[in-house]
C-alpha cells in the first residue's frame, strides 16, 4: 500500500513539474458571474489535470480589450480568452445570430438557437487555429436612459452605445446615433455625455454602477448575447490528450452552469437596478411595436448575408 501511495505521489510531482501555466484573457470583473464561472473552470482544469494545466485568469480586460482577443488567440498572444461571440459579426454574420433582436428573447429560445448554431461557429474557429471550448449566455438586453422613453421619437439623435455591428445597426434603425464604447469605458462615458442611453445587460448594469449616471431601465428582453471561451489550437494540441480531454470536459460542465447562473442572477441583478433607486419597468406598448418591427427588418437582413448557413441555422432552430 505504501509502495503504491509513493508511486502516484511520484505522478502527482512529476506532473506538477511539468504543469502548464496559460494566462486566460477575461472581459469582465471578478464580480460579474461570467467571470466567475471562468475563475471555476479554471479551477476545475487544475484540479483534473492534477495541475498538469493551470490556467491563470486575468480579468477585466487588463490583458486584452475586446477587439484584441480573437486575434490575440488565435496568433498565439495569449493561449485562451474570453469574448463577446457578436464582436466577431463583421467578419462572419454567423458570429451575430444571437444578437438579432427579438429571434431569441427568452433563455429556453436562446439555448436552442445556440445549440443549432454552436457546431457552425467550431467548425469556423477550427479553420482559423482556434478551439471552442464553451459559450455562457448574458441576461436580456434592455435600454437605459437618462429620460423617460414612450417612443422611438424620443431617441431621436441621441447618442447611444453600441458594441458589435448588429448593435450599431440597431441603434441607427432606432434613429439614434450609435457610438462605440467598451465595457470599462461606459461609466466614464456617460459622465463625460460621449453617450446618452445604451442597450445592455442587467449584469453590465450592476458591475457599472449604472444608477451612478441613468435613471430609467426598459426590460426590453431584445436579445440574449452570448460569450465564449477559445483556445488557440496549437497549444490546445500541444497538451496530452488526456489533458485536452479534460480541458473539453470542463467546458462541457462551465456551459452547463452559465447558462444556468444566467437564469437565476437576471431576477436578481434587474432587482439590483431597482434598489438603487432606478426605474424599472417593461417598454411602453408604443416602443415595444416599433422594436418588434426593426427586429423584423433585421432579420431578414442576416439571412441574407449569412447566405445557406444562416437559412440552415433558421430553420433548424424554428423546426
Amino acid at each position: 500500500m505504501n509502495k503504491l501511495i509513493l508511486f502516484a505521489a511520484g505522478l502527482f510531482v512529476a506532473s506538477a513539474a511539468h504543469a502548464v501555466n496559460w494566462n486566460m484573457s477575461a472581459e469582465q470583473p471578478d464580480s460579474n458571474y461570467l467571470t466567475q464561472n471562468i475563475h471555476q473552470f479554471a479551477e476545475d482544469v487544475k484540479k483534473s489535470t492534477n495541475g498538469a494545466l493551470d490556467i491563470r485568469v486575468q480579468s477585466n480586460s487588463v490583458l486584452l480589450k475586446r477587439p484584441e482577443v480573437k486575434r490575440g488567440v488565435q496568433q498565439g498572444v495569449v493561449p485562451i480568452g474570453e469574448v463577446l461571440v457578436s464582436a466577431l459579426g463583421n467578419e462572419d454574420p454567423m458570429f451575430e445570430v444571437d444578437s438579432v433582436p427579438f429571434l431569441a428573447s427568452s433563455f429556453d429560445e436562446s439555448e436552442k438557437l445556440w445549440k443549432v448554431t454552436r457546431p457552425k461557429l467550431a467548425e469556423r474557429l477550427d479553420k482559423q487555429g482556434i478551439v471552442l471550448i464553451y459559450g455562457s449566455p448574458w441576461p436580456p438586453q434592455g435600454i437605459y436612459s437618462k429620460k423617460p422613453i414612450k417612443t422611438l421619437a424620443d431617441l431621436s439623435g441621441t447618442r447611444f452605445r453600441a458594441y458589435s455591428a448588429s448593435t450599431s445597426r440597431l441603434v441607427s434603425l432606432m434613429g439614434a446615433i450609435p457610438t462605440t464604447v467598451n465595457t470599462p469605458e461606459v461609466p466614464q462615458a456617460f459622465s463625460t455625455g460621449v453617450i446618452d442611453a445604451m442597450l445592455t445587460s442587467p449584469a453590465t448594469g450592476v458591475d457599472s454602477r449604472a444608477w451612478d449616471y441613468v435613471k430609467y431601465y426598459y426590460d426590453a428582453k431584445v436579445f440574449i448575447p452570448q460569450s465564449f471561451v477559445i483556445a488557440n489550437k496549437r497549444a490546445f494540441r500541444q497538451l496530452p490528450p488526456e489533458v485536452q480531454k479534460a480541458v473539453l470536459e470542463a467546458g462541457q460542465r462551465a456551459e452547463a452552469r452559465g447558462w444556468k447562473a444566467a437564469r437565476d442572477k437576471t431576477e436578481e441583478l434587474t432587482a439590483t437596478l431597482a434598489k438603487h433607486g432606478m426605474i424599472v419597468q417593461p417598454m411602453p406598448p408604443e416602443l415595444a411595436k416599433e422594436m418588434k418591427a426593426i427586429g423584423d427588418t433585421m432579420v431578414g437582413e442576416w439571412q441574407q448575408k449569412a447566405g445557406a448557413d444562416g437559412k440552415a441555422v433558421l430553420d433548424a432552430y424554428r423546426n
